[in-house]
């Protein structure tokens, strides 16, 4: 089935985030061991053969995540994370975003091939308090675990530490019919990598906890739950792994080094299983893997780590035995050949703290940075002019596209990297060469996904454009949201300080 055995994490050790100058260690929590919370699947308002109805709530709430007093927090349909979206390939989706939050939102579709700027849900689709926005789309992607996260600018970091990132599953024939896990909650379980520092009485406190590197805690929360543990009953479990940290890597094995396949990456199934004992996910990335415990005894606990953290449990129970074998092919994989005479996109990604920049320039709300035609397939080379000594690794992430990795420095790409990707490290001094192409027109926007840097100004935006049907768009600009936001507040303007806009100031300039 799989070639090789990889037992590298791959990026440049010198570029963990270990060695930030703000680094936050993980800690083994203290408190009991509890089941691992799985979100529940939202149910439909209305669904036929062709069509499917959601309402999608960002509310806030209370969370019991620690003995005493419950944790206030956001969430979706809940009151922390959300209900797991399931979006069955070729069918039309009709959304209602709900804002019961104090404040506006926007509903951003990490991952989902859709229309921007106002269904894509970036900066430029805020969402009122008490107001709903309805959206329409078909899905025209293949399986993939996809996610639903705030993106309002400059405040997309803080609302999701807040709570508001849940799970959107992409589904489709092919993926059905392949000898993998299948069962929600049982041998196909979703884990989101979070981290958070509680504060006095359980709260979480974003204003102490700020960092313009990154906001980061101790304490692992994996789904929402602290020091979790899962009962296996199945020899074979498929774990659905999404980085859902503002900052955070995640260096992932097992006790024992017991090895894993990967089966999918951001945009769906990988061409060929990768069999892992060690896997490095940037802010934003995902990574579907299955893992097989035939050769552990019930009884026995297996445990995932992150470095020397341990993240969850798994309580081997008894199970059936399962004899059924990874294909060595999962799926056709998409390369479309690069439109003739495009030259080669150039996008830098530069600077750390407040000093970060997408190609020299802080992020512009009604500033368009580059212009593609729809259908064209172009080459997009980013790098990361950070030094080595010091630097970072930048999750590049692009909205409205699944892209290609073509090399890293003119070398392959990792072996998990030859499948649909909408976000990918880059390291310092490196140049990742991407094949990009989009499906629909709109303003999307690109940019380093640690949230932090999101906010303070690493981002640009790109409009996919048609000559035959030229269209303009209403994009929000800052004075709008500034007054919104302080009138939620009950605050003057000019008393209004969002996290993301001291970078803004640090360096004189305005967004």
């Amino acid at each position: 089935m799989t070639k090789s055995l990889n037992t590298d994490y791959f990026f440049d050790e010198a570029a963990y985030n270990t060695h930030d100058g703000g680094y936050v260690p993980l800690a083994e929590p203290k408190t009991p061991q509890q089941a691992l919370r799985i979100p529940p699947l939202l149910k439909p308002d209305k669904e036929t053969a062709t069509d499917t109805y959601y309402t999608v709530e960002a509310q806030a709430g209370e969370t019991q995540l620690l003995p005493g007093k419950k944790t206030k927090t956001w969430g979706y349909n809940t009151s922390l994370l959300g209900q797991t979206l399931v979006f069955a390939q070729g069918k039309t989706m009709h959304i209602d975003l709900k804002n019961s939050l104090p404040e506006l939102t926007t509903f951003h579709w990490h991952g989902l091939n859709v229309p921007g700027p106002y269904t894509d849900g970036g900066c430029h689709a805020p969402v009122y308090p008490g107001q709903t926005r309805h959206i329409d789309f078909k899905v025209d992607q293949p399986a993939a675990t996809l996610w639903l996260h705030a993106h309002p600018c400059p405040s997309t970091a803080e609302q999701v530490w807040k709570g508001l990132a849940a799970l959107a599953l992409v589904t489709d024939d092919h993926e059905a019919q392949l000898p993998l896990p299948h069962t929600y909650g049982v041998d196909d379980v979703p884990l989101i990598l979070q981290d958070r520092r509680f504060h006095e009485d359980n709260q979480w406190d974003y204003e102490a906890d700020y960092d313009p590197d990154g906001v980061q805690g101790p304490t692992p929360l994996i789904n929402g739950t602290v020091n979790p543990y899962f009962d296996v009953t199945t020899q074979r479990l498929r774990l659905r792994l999404l980085d859902g940290a503002n900052r955070r890597e995640w260096r992932l094995h097992f006790s024992h080094d017991l090895p894993f396949t990967q089966v999918a990456s951001d945009g769906g199934l990988l061409p060929e299983p990768v069999a892992f004992t060690h896997l490095m996910l940037t802010c934003a990335e995902r990574a579907e893997i299955i893992v097989d415990f035939g050769d552990v005894t019930p009884g026995e606990t297996v445990t995932l780590y992150s470095d020397d953290v341990p993240l969850v449990r798994f309580r081997v129970h008894e199970f059936t035995p399962d004899t059924a074998v990874l294909p060595e092919h999962l799926v056709e994989m998409p390369n479309p050949d690069v439109t003739p005479d495009m030259p080669i996109r150039k996008v830098v990604m530069s600077g750390m703290d407040e000093t970060v920049m997408m190609d020299g320039k802080k992020f512009g709300m009604q500033r368009i940075d580059a212009k593609q035609q729809v259908g064209n397939v172009e080459l997009w080379d980013v790098t990361n002019t950070n030094d080595m000594e010091g630097g970072m690794v930048h999750p590049f992430h692009m909205h409205g596209t699944q892209f290609l990795v073509v090399s890293r420095n003119g070398r392959a790409p990792y072996p998990n990297e030859h499948g649909l990707k909408d976000t990918v490290g880059v390291n310092p001094g490196e140049t990742v060469r991407l094949k990009v192409w989009f499906d629909h027109t709109g303003v999307y926007m690109y940019h380093c996904h640690i949230l932090e840097h999101e906010d303070g100004g690493m981002m640009a935006q790109i409009e996919v454009f048609d000559p035959q049907h030229p269209k303009t768009y209403k994009l929000m600009d800052m004075e709008t949201l500034m007054k919104a936001v302080a009138e939620e507040r009950g605050i003057a303007v000019k008393d209004l300080h969002l996290a993301g806009m001291r970078s803004y100031e640090k360096m004189g300039m305005k967004m």
